[in-house]
């Protein structure tokens, strides 16, 4: 775990630990609650705090915990979650799958979005940026790591990895169906006064379809800059094009904001990346004037990055060795015997179904066991993402 100093989101004091679950501003006493970890420091939410804080005094967790995991992104336009089914998830979370989870949290079209995040070609896309220009990073920090989908790639890797996210009930399930125990789990909002992680000593900085929903994008960027620091890189991929319609709310830019924002950076076509990675070559970065009719921009910047994208052909783009992988899990049983793709959504088929690399229909079997050979044919299948690794209460 990437021991990560918290600093207040309010003032920029240095939190310290005043009790199992809580952190107070050492100049203020201001206090904010952690939970499983996860150290809850959101801003202008001041009541939600007082109320989880006072359950956890009174030694009511489970309370606490409901009360955080109702709270949404001032981006949700979805109804409010239900009570009850919150608290039937709280009681049930040693056994409850993923797709339990993401029911009972409610989280609809953007539930659907996590379950099968494994195989969108936006997901292959930032799988396919990082593994062009990976120089073997120890500690990564990713930035709006939703349910940890990333890091949990990049921990199976080998690197220590930690995460932020601005919706706690994504963090939380992160830690409990997604990434496990040993990721370092912070909620806080990108527009807060202060950076709460001003010192966190990371190689590479991450940040996949968030970037463009942020008002302040140059503000921000310095402050992923200064988490990268003068050896680290960055990789923030899906920026959507202003200039191409697309299904996301959220702020996207233009060719010239991503030449303006990142003059340091190697810029491609997220579409590219998806190819490059089903195709097992390198991608081929572009000058920002010339992808204005693509969907979305990624780019890698700063001092560490590694300077030339390599072939994809292995290692975050493929599992380890010996792993279980199931079908993917779009694919349902057909008339014929075989397998095929039921989409969970007409939007998330709108929006996914032209882009998609894995095939109409497929003939199974249901599971694989990955050998680890990236020229054998299997592999081919796992990069079009026919065959998934799926967590193991997904």
């Amino acid at each position: 775990m990437i021991p990560f100093a918290l600093r207040s989101p309010e003032t920029g004091n240095t939190l310290r630990a005043d009790r199992p679950h809580s952190l107070a501003d050492e100049e203020t006493g201001a206090r904010w609650p952690v939970i499983d970890g996860i150290p809850y420091l959101r801003v202008n939410r001041a009541a939600l705090i007082e109320r989880v804080l006072a359950h956890l005094d009174a030694g009511e967790p489970d309370e606490a915990l409901a009360a955080l995991l109702a709270d949404q992104d001032d981006w949700w336009n979805g109804p409010a979650a239900d009570p009850g089914e919150i608290r039937q998830l709280v009681k049930a979370r040693a056994t409850a799958t993923l797709r339990d989870a993401v029911r009972l949290l409610g989280w609809g079209r953007v539930g659907d979005y996590f379950l099968h995040r494994w195989s969108d070609p936006t997901y292959l896309a930032g799988l396919a940026l990082l593994e062009a220009h990976w120089n073997e990073p120890i500690c990564v920090f990713e930035f709006a790591c939703g349910i940890g989908h990333y890091l949990r790639a990049l921990k199976r890797r080998g690197c220590k990895v930690a995460g932020a996210d601005v919706v706690f009930a994504k963090l939380w399930v992160a830690r409990h169906w997604v990434v496990g125990d040993k990721a370092q789990l912070v909620c806080f909002d990108a527009g807060s006064e202060h950076w709460p992680i001003p010192g966190a000593p990371v190689d590479l900085v991450v940040c996949n379809d968030a970037f463009y929903f942020l008002d302040d994008k140059p503000r921000l960027l310095e402050c992923l800059r200064q988490t990268a620091g003068d050896d680290g890189w960055l990789a923030i991929s899906h920026i959507h094009n202003a200039e191409s319609p697309g299904f996301s709310a959220g702020r996207a830019v233009t060719a010239e904001d991503i030449a303006e924002l990142f003059p340091d950076a190697l810029v491609y076509d997220d579409a590219e990346l998806t190819r490059a990675l089903v195709e097992a070559r390198a991608p081929g970065p572009r000058e920002p004037g010339d992808l204005r009719a693509c969907e979305a921009f990624s780019v890698v910047a700063g001092p560490g990055m590694r300077p030339a994208p390599r072939a994809v052909i292995d290692g975050l783009t493929l599992p380890p060795a010996g792993t279980e992988l199931h079908l993917n899990p779009l694919y349902q049983p057909d008339e014929g015997g075989g397998f095929a793709i039921r989409w969970p959504s007409e939007r998330y088929e709108a929006e996914y179904a032209p882009l998609v690399t894995y095939p109409a229909h497929s003939a199974g079997p249901e599971r694989l066991r990955f050998t680890g050979v990236p020229e054998a044919a299997e592999s081919d299948r796992v990069r079009r993402r026919e065959f998934v690794d799926l967590p193991e209460r997904w």
